[in-house]
């Protein structure tokens, strides 16, 4: 390893004096100008992950749903899955090493992680449109390149479709072709053989409005237009032509806010959806007729997809493992209706995409969505081989068709990761297939009220977590505190966890009214603020 063009190239990216950031479920976020160092040396680690896996690593620079004067970095692994949680400790002792301490800092991460510095590296980048992702990106080439890496910059892509590249290249092809015509080739086809059986096929058109944050998926939905069958009929909104990404739009908005976004005009009863500012996220929504706004988020979306996997999975009578993975904030009726309506074992993880992946990974058929709209469905291999091999020699007609539609599914669902581009076209078909309305779909169960609230804490370490945090172990006293205000309201929970990447801790709470719901919540507020060592005044409700 040349160090001394290393050291000539670092001191191009400087590392500003007392920064410290730390590599979480996001990859690094922070304001767009302090990231230069730190997607320089991200370049530097892919080229290391690359040698040390004999694969390529893909970077994707963006901040998703942040504001446009933020940008991030995140890092993806072979099969186009996160980071591995051992690299990003590396990626954060390498991000906040000093100058001098650069060199050995590297060489100690080959050490551990046995990274033969002979092995070609290969490095594929994707950025978003934010007006500082071209400049960070062309850093990432100069730390690819000053370690001997090989790259391909795939330019403005949606992060879905950079997990998509890097998985594709990794297995040879057999997920598919890694170009972007090749991304809307495979969904497209899927799509359309899926709507080719739909009851009511050829019947008019399907009108979907998209609110695309004014960010990437904006553009790649343009691209993938000419795909479409010509039944799919989509309205773009927020295109990034006149306002800025993520501003009053995009779907952390709508669901933070439970409103329609700007730039959107909905008439009654018309199906909407949001895309997240690198369109890896997606909710949908309605207006009744009355004026009243109805939010579909990740539950429903989960729900919705696993009554049609389980219809299908009964048909082609086979005994597949389902579950659908959930965290704490997944709404409490969502969760009953999976179970006792819908007989589908649910299981609960931690908050971070990572935990959920892991969790679904073990299943035959294993469907997550984060409440935010993040989530997707993982198809073991025993189940895929078996799917496809049923489609072709299966005798029995309902058998093979039903089968078909399950291995289109499997084509049409990007299950290295959640892509609203992908979770749309699954959505819209399911729909279309169940003539289903929006309206209908929402009425499957209605969710409980509930409440978010955050408090900002001295140190958000002072609270720790269990049972896939719906419990406080610590500060003494705080989880029986809760515990007696639960007892209070009907149908009622309530959970605090730390923030991940902020000194707040976050609140949720549900019951039987949203009055109730808020009571609750704000009653343990005020416990956390006074049991954790809250900042500033107490909450006020």
């Amino acid at each position: 390893m040349d160090f001394e063009a290393l050291r000539k190239c670092s001191a191009l990216h400087p590392k500003p004096a007392g920064l410290a950031l730390q590599y979480g479920t996001a990859g690094f976020r922070s304001r767009a100008e302090q990231l230069d160092h730190i997607v320089f040396r991200m370049g530097l680690l892919a080229v290391l992950r690359s040698r040390a896996v004999t694969a390529t690593i893909g970077i994707m620079v963006t901040a998703s749903h942040n504001p446009e004067e933020d940008n991030g970095v995140k890092l993806v692994d072979p099969l186009g899955e996160m980071l591995h949680p051992s690299w990003e400790d590396y990626a954060t002792q390498l991000a906040n090493a000093e100058e001098q301490e650069l060199q050995q800092v590297i060489t100690e991460i080959c050490q551990k992680a046995a990274v033969n510095l002979h092995k070609d590296a290969s490095v594929f980048i994707g950025r978003d449109t934010r007006p500082s992702s071209e400049k960070l990106s062309q850093s990432v080439i100069d730390g690819i390149q000053v370690l001997g890496g090989q790259y391909h910059d795939y330019g403005l892509v949606t992060t879905p479709q950079l997990h998509y590249m890097v998985c594709c290249q990794n297995t040879q092809g057999q997920y598919g072709k890694a170009t972007l015509e090749g991304y809307y080739e495979k969904l497209s086809k899927a799509f359309m053989q899926l709507i080719k059986q739909s009851p009511c096929s050829g019947e008019g058109q399907r009108h979907l409005k998209i609110d695309c944050a004014n960010g990437i998926g904006a553009l790649k939905l343009s691209e993938m237009k000419p795909y479409f069958p010509q039944e799919m009929v989509i309205h773009i909104y927020n295109d990034g032509t006149k306002e800025k990404l993520n501003h009053l739009c995009g779907a952390d908005f709508v669901k933070v806010h439970q409103k329609p976004p700007g730039g959107l005009d909905m008439k009654p009863n018309e199906r909407c959806c949001s895309f997240d500012g690198d369109a890896d996220r997606i909710v949908y929504y309605y207006q009744d007729t009355a004026g009243h706004f109805h939010l579909i988020d990740g539950d429903k979306i989960a729900t919705l997809i696993s009554i049609f996997l389980k219809e299908l999975i009964a048909k082609v009578k086979q005994d597949f493992t389902m579950a659908v993975v959930q965290t704490a904030y997944a709404n409490g009726n969502s969760t009953r209706y999976l179970q006792e309506t819908l007989k589908v074992p649910v299981h609960c993880v931690k908050t971070g995409v990572k935990h959920l992946h892991h969790k679904a990974q073990e299943f035959d058929v294993g469907v997550y969505f984060e409440a935010n709209g993040h989530g997707t469905v993982l198809f073991s291999k025993t189940a895929e081989t078996k799917i496809r091999q049923l489609v072709k020699e299966e005798k029995d007609d309902e058998k093979r068709e039903a089968a078909k539609m399950l291995e289109n599914m499997i084509d049409l669902i990007n299950q290295t990761v959640g892509d609203a581009v992908s979770d749309m076209l699954v959505i819209e078909a399911i729909l279309a297939l169940k003539g289903l309305t929006v309206q209908q779909w929402d009425a499957l169960y209605t969710d409980l009220p509930n409440r978010l609230l955050k408090v900002q804490v001295a140190d958000r370490r002072v609270i720790d977590t269990t049972d896939a945090e719906r419990r406080a172990l610590t500060p003494p006293g705080l989880q029986e505190k809760i515990d007696a205000l639960v007892k209070k309201y009907k149908l009622s929970r309530a959970f605090v966890r730390p923030s991940g990447t902020e000194d707040v801790v976050r609140i949720y709470a549900e019951a039987d009214t949203q009055e109730n719901a808020d009571a609750l919540a704000h009653e343990v507020s005020l416990a956390v603020f006074h049991l954790a060592g809250g900042k500033g005044a107490p909450p006020q409700p």
